[in-house]
């Protein structure tokens, strides 16, 4: 793949402090991209942009809490006109469902669903408006893999695929892909420190052996987004190790 594929566009990254979206964020810069990346935590995200500027490339961080939809329509006033929008923030807290509160299931459904949809909303129409434009949502294999503690994150997930086919089908005709990567298992900081021992007993139940990099993710996202994809949109590419083949 060229390493400039995304020259002279404008990428928007949310959830870009760490693991995949940070990865995402550098990986665009890498192919040309100026990145704008978004999260809550201003000194990981100043760490993302540093990346970024090693790797050659262009970064700007802003502070903002998808699960605010002031700080949405804020955020989508600053950055204005993206050609490129990825869809990463999210949250996974887990939970048994009779243990499930109220509050915990509406900040599920507040970062990892209504974050998305209304940056999508604000977003989507300058793209229309100029005839071509990609927006990846990075979902789950939870979206179609049921587990004891996981329900409601599930849930969101799945919401995420279905507003991909529902904007592939809206803001197709206008020439703007929408389409979703599902990852599998991937070795973030934050999920090996969470459940490492656990990804070890699935890695040896996946096809290819092993669990996923971030960058590998990375890599799925950065196609989506790029011409190389444009005959894709209403799709979730699942990157998996074959999870869920199995």
């Amino acid at each position: 793949m060229s390493t400039k594929e995304l020259a002279g566009k404008k990428a928007l990254v949310t959830g870009a402090t760490s693991g995949i979206g940070r990865s995402i964020a550098v990986k665009l810069a890498e192919a040309g991209a100026t990145v704008y990346l978004t999260g809550r935590r201003a000194e990981l995200g100043k760490e993302t942009v540093a990346l970024i500027e090693q790797a050659g490339g262009t970064g700007h961080f802003i502070v903002s809490d998808v699960a605010s939809v002031d700080d949405v329509r804020k955020l989508a006033e600053e950055v204005g006109d993206v050609d490129v929008l990825v869809n990463n923030a999210g949250i996974f807290p887990f939970s048994p469902t009779p243990e499930q509160s109220v509050d915990g299931f509406q900040q599920v459904f507040d970062v990892n669903v209504r974050g998305t949809y209304f940056l999508t909303a604000a977003l989507a129409p300058a793209m229309v408006a100029k005839g071509k434009g990609s927006i990846v949502n990075v979902s789950s294999i939870a979206a179609v893999v049921g587990t004891p503690v996981g329900s409601v994150y599930n849930a969101s997930k799945a919401a995420m695929d279905a507003l991909t086919r529902s904007w592939a089908i809206e803001f197709g005709p206008a020439g703007v892909r929408v389409n979703s990567v599902a990852p599998g298992p991937v070795a973030t900081d934050k999920a090996l420190a969470e459940a490492g021992e656990v990804f070890d007993a699935i890695a040896k139940d996946l096809p290819l052996q092993r669990v996923g990099q971030p960058d590998e993710i990375a890599e799925a996202v950065l196609f989506l987004a790029s011409e190389k994809a444009s005959f894709i949109t209403g799709s979730v590419i699942t990157a998996d190790g074959g999870y869920v083949a199995s």
